[in-house]
């Protein structure tokens, strides 16, 4: 089978990648057309485009990039057309991805969504889109299965992916990894400052502005894969931290708490056992329209550790909360409070339940597989 995969982050290509490696297990004849980054790649993939070429955040950013978006959408509906793929799996994104899956349902394409659209947030409306163009849905949180019944439209719920790949990582050996990386015996503190240069270099600083006060820990960066050192460099300074790029998981692996930005981020922290603090300023503009199209009814919290538990699991600082001072206190709950530390693990092992173990590729492979017309 052909399958033209549109993915339009790092997380995106993650999850994609793996789902592309389920799949040529169902399926050996299988050959994948892209819009993805370099794990889609490495799985055999021809790359029409990167990720790092789609990446629009904020109605703001989007606005004035309009006229790159829309000339995006039309070169995918004609590349589409050219190549007849037997199957289009869109990975979340959907300001672009439910666009496709009109054309390509109108065109008598097979549509399947992996990774859900935000919906239960704000945009109800996508809903019924999604179910007019989408012909499966495969849901990675609890909750949204629910979600979708209320609409008349049966989703799977398949699992969280970040579990394959947690389980799928080789065994952790710490001493190797600091003398890799030449880190001090000191404990470790992540900054998670997002993986697009709009949001790093809106957080970075405000993450390294904590650095002073705890001068007994080591502060490390996860560089971006997609983002160049020398652009970390200019935010760095002459702070006490350390880049390391494309070791995101092994950092975490041996971090004692973290400070991350908003975003699937802070799930992945939750699922390597971190304390985290959860950081998130956005635009004044963007964040404006977002507080009045969220419906706070269903959404209480901004991370999804918090959202799934439905409680406050890790500290959230959003917009003005987002000070110097209030990361000062959140990081030093979570590094020095030993009673704190434990209801977050005790947190964070519930959560674990709550997503439904391993399995969420191979899951979703099988039920791709088997709905395609032969």
């Amino acid at each position: 089978m052909k399958y033209y995969i549109i993915a339009g982050e790092a997380s995106g290509d993650l999850h994609a990648s793996n789902l592309m490696k389920a799949l040529k297990k169902v399926d050996t004849n299988a050959t994948f057309r892209c819009w993805g980054g370099d794990l889609m790649k490495a799985q055999g993939a021809y790359l029409v485009k990167h990720y790092r070429d789609l990446a629009f955040m904020g109605f703001t950013e989007v606005a004035v990039n309009i006229r790159t978006i829309l000339g995006n959408i039309n070169f995918c509906r004609k590349d589409i057309l050219d190549h007849k793929p037997d199957a289009l799996i869109l990975v979340d994104y959907p300001g672009f991805n439910l666009r496709i899956a009109e054309f390509a349902h109108n065109v008598g394409i097979k549509v399947f969504y992996y990774i859900s659209p935000q919906v239960w947030a704000w945009k109800k409306s996508r809903v019924f889109k999604i179910k007019k163009f989408v012909d499966r849905m495969f849901v990675i949180l609890p909750f949204e299965k629910d979600f979708y019944a209320r609409y008349d439209f049966e989703a799977d719920f398949v699992g969280h992916p970040l579990l394959d790949m947690i389980e799928d990582l080789p065994a952790n050996n710490e001493q190797e990894f600091r003398q890799k990386n030449r880190l001090p015996d000191k404990p470790i503190i992540a900054l998670l400052p997002g993986s697009r240069k709009q949001e790093i270099r809106k957080m970075l600083p405000l993450m390294l502005a904590v650095i002073p006060d705890f001068e007994e820990y080591q502060f490390v960066i996860a560089g971006a894969p997609s983002v160049e050192s020398e652009f970390y460099t200019g935010l760095i300074g002459n702070d006490k931290v350390l880049l390391l790029t494309g070791q995101t998981h092994r950092l975490l692996q041996n971090a004692y708490a973290a400070l991350v930005t908003s975003g699937t981020a802070t799930l992945e922290t939750a699922l390597f056992n971190v304390p985290e603090v959860v950081c998130y300023k956005g635009g004044f503009i963007s964040y404006q329209i977002a507080k009045r199209v969220i419906d706070k009814s269903i959404i209480k919290y901004i991370s999804l550790v918090n959202l799934i538990m439905d409680k406050e699991v890790v500290k959230e600082l959003i917009q003005n909360e987002l000070t110097t001072a209030n990361l000062k206190i959140a990081l030093e709950n979570i590094t020095s409070d030993l009673n704190c530390r434990e209801q977050i693990f005790a947190d964070y092992s519930i959560l674990k339940e709550k997503l439904g173990g391993p399995g969420a590729s191979a899951k979703t492979a099988e039920l791709i597989n088997k709905n395609i017309p032969t």
